[in-house]
């Protein structure tokens, strides 16, 4: 769940923002990372998990394409993402309606194209942004992409497993190469600033809380099951890991039964199954509760296929 104004915008939203303000350079050879997944991740405020999904309705609307390039510091050419004519129609006229609106700030009544600059990005704005539309010096949330600062509920999730896998890493005292090479995969997945990974490094270095590769592993499998599947790359981060700590096809089986019981859901979906729960707690969703319903799942950026998915769970706990 994303908090202040941004949290109002849907994650196409926000994406479509971020894709106008991040330009596909015009050579057909180099990319930023901000227009591969992980840097649209970390500026949007989202699980990693959670992007492709989201680019797949973007392309299939037409509003984004993509396409191959060498992004620097990646071994092989990556995906990188940019708005179509019509995605630009469409990032256009939703600025222009957020430039329109009126915050606070300094017990002044401002429009927001009154702060903003021409190298200023639109989403770092917001940022500032609180939900009563009260502007704040500091950040409200701080993509991870940022060196610090509040992440949202949801990229903390990837921060606290980040800082899991360090703490197991410190448990004879130092950080291996193997180790190392895992937790920079797992980094660059979720497009965490350097910065921030030292910090989470050395809070786990201190605290010396251990937990087990099993816990870990389990933890790893229920984030990304988060949707029900686990996606291409996720499968290679999770490889990686049962070889760096020996986790055999036996052990994966049970935890990946467990963690199908039990996956971990993310703040916006979790109020949403509980609302669901409390609609369904008579065997029938009413007509009223139905329409909350709705309301509910815009607010909350839940789609369709997680709505049938929540359902049918629901419905056979009840039987």
């Amino acid at each position: 769940m994303v908090d202040g104004f941004l949290g109002s915008l849907t994650t196409e939203q926000r994406t479509l923002i971020h894709l106008y303000d991040n330009n596909l350079p015009n050579n057909q050879w180099e990319a930023p990372v901000s227009l591969t997944q992980a840097g649209i991740s970390a500026a949007v405020h989202v699980q990693r998990k959670h992007v492709p999904r989201t680019l797949k309705r973007l392309e299939s609307s037409g509003q984004v394409s993509i396409t191959n390039r060498h992004v620097p510091g990646a071994k092989q050419r990556r995906k990188v993402y940019s708005l179509t004519n019509e995605g630009r129609t469409a990032a256009e006229e939703l600025r222009k309606n957020i430039l329109e609106l009126e915050i606070k700030k300094d017990d002044e009544t401002v429009k927001i194209s009154d702060l903003i600059k021409n190298s200023d990005k639109l989403l770092e704005l917001l940022s500032h942004v609180d939900e009563r539309l009260i502007f704040n010096q500091n950040p409200v949330i701080s993509p991870v992409s940022n060196p610090d600062g509040k992440a949202s509920l949801d990229a903390q999730a990837g921060e606290q497993l980040v800082k899991r896998m360090f703490a197991r890493a410190w448990e004879d005292g130092k950080i291996t190469k193997d180790e190392q090479q895992l937790i920079s995969e797992v980094v660059e997945f979720l497009g965490m600033h350097p910065e921030r990974v030292m910090r989470l490094s050395e809070q786990a270095r201190k605290e010396q809380n251990i937990p087990p590769p099993e816990e870990i592993y389990l933890d790893m499998l229920r984030q990304a099951l988060v949707d029900d599947s686990i996606i291409e790359e996720e499968i290679a981060l999770l490889d990686t890991f049962r070889i760096a700590f020996g986790i055999d096809n036996d052990t994966h089986e049970r935890l990946l039964i467990e963690a199908k019981l039990e996956p971990v859901l993310p703040p916006n979906v979790q109020t949403y199954h509980d609302s669901l729960v409390t609609a369904m707690d008579d065997g029938i969703i009413t007509s009223d509760e139905e329409a909350m319903l709705i309301t509910l799942r815009k607010s909350l950026d839940i789609t369709d296929g997680e709505h049938a998915s929540l359902l049918a769970k629901i419905r056979d706990n009840l039987k």
